[in-house]
């Protein structure tokens, strides 16, 4: 198993150098100079403009350029942010901390739905609350993350008013304390809540087909015959079969995340990185781009190799060595 994780991590190298390479003539193919926010916009000086790029490295050969572009990124220069005005390995890091703990409160409320209502749907098959499962879950297979999103807000927020429709803390509590804490999961939880019921379910209806499936499988009629207690049976041998398709989407789940924040974070006004990478887009913010791009490539692979992993780990007839 060592062996082939250090071989799927040495594979990524070329892919993310392939990715690169795409996203910087991308970068090059779109109007204007997409490497830095340095060229003052207001002064149409052909001197200046042409003094600047000189500097920047705009004249210089395409290859020079990728070049000094890729291994700037390397060392964690990512250029300067064109709407921000500031370094965008600074921007990156106030929005990363947000959208990780978004993403680990939807997780956590995705698996806890989903094995909740699959366990419950799985062990109670073709009954009126495995229907009642069935519908809901299909329901929300059907509406689109910026419908929920909406209503969320319409209701949690305008109508009850249980929880805020922006931001991620409460900027007058003092950062680190207690309360700070408690007004960021106040704030998070809403888009947390929708994206996470976005992603139960599927895994849900993915949980009870598999208990479903595995309970008249051969080897739990055979510890039945034996006599194994029933609990037991559905424990160790139906449940624990079951569960290893939602482990081993923990991975996937790291790209799904990201798309969904792309939505979940603009809708609710959310200052993560996928209300920053839609913000880019719609300023030509090019550095921040394409930082993000790779940012996001980089997390799809790394989720790929997390997924292989687990698999191999819940399921050892599978395992590579």
């Amino acid at each position: 198993m060592l062996k082939y994780t250090l071989r799927r991590l040495l594979g990524m190298i070329p892919m993310l150098l392939l990715i690169s390479i795409v996203v910087f003539f991308l970068a090059l193919a779109m109007p204007g100079d997409p490497f830095s926010g340095e060229i003052d916009p207001n002064n149409t000086d052909p001197e200046y403009i042409e003094e600047m790029r000189e500097k920047l490295g705009y004249n210089d050969p395409i290859h020079v350029q990728y070049y000094d572009w890729i291994t700037g990124f390397v060392q964690g220069d990512f250029g300067k942010s064109v709407k921000y005005k500031i370094p965008v390995s600074d921007l990156v890091a106030q929005r990363l901390p947000n959208t990780l703990f978004l993403g680990i409160m939807s997780l956590v409320i995705t698996y806890c739905f989903a094995f909740a209502m699959g366990m419950t749907a799985g062990r109670r098959p073709y009954t009126k609350l495995d229907h009642f499962i069935g519908g809901f879950n299909y329901m929300m297979l059907a509406i689109p993350s910026y419908i929920a999103g909406v209503f969320a807000i319409y209701f949690f927020s305008f109508q009850l008013g249980w929880f805020p429709f922006n931001g991620s803390v409460n900027i007058a509590v003092d950062e680190g304390t207690l309360d700070w804490w408690l007004s960021k999961v106040y704030h998070t939880f809403l888009p947390a809540l929708v994206l996470g019921a976005m992603g139960t379910a599927s895994y849900t209806q993915f949980l009870r087909n598999d208990i479903i499936d595995n309970s008249n499988k051969d080897f739990v009629r055979t510890a039945r015959a034996k006599g194994t207690p029933e609990s037991r049976i559905y424990n160790h041998h139906i449940l624990r079969n079951s569960v290893i398709p939602l482990i081993t989407f923990l991975g996937f789940d790291l790209v799904s995340l990201v798309n969904g924040a792309l939505i979940t974070e603009t809708i609710f006004t959310y200052p993560g990185l996928g209300q920053l990478f839609l913000t880019s887009v719609q300023a030509s913010d090019y550095p921040t781009l394409m930082t993000l791009t790779l940012m996001f490539s980089f997390i799809v692979l790394i989720g790929n190799l997390i997924a292989d992993i687990l698999y191999g780990i819940v399921d050892p007839r599978i395992r590579i060595d």
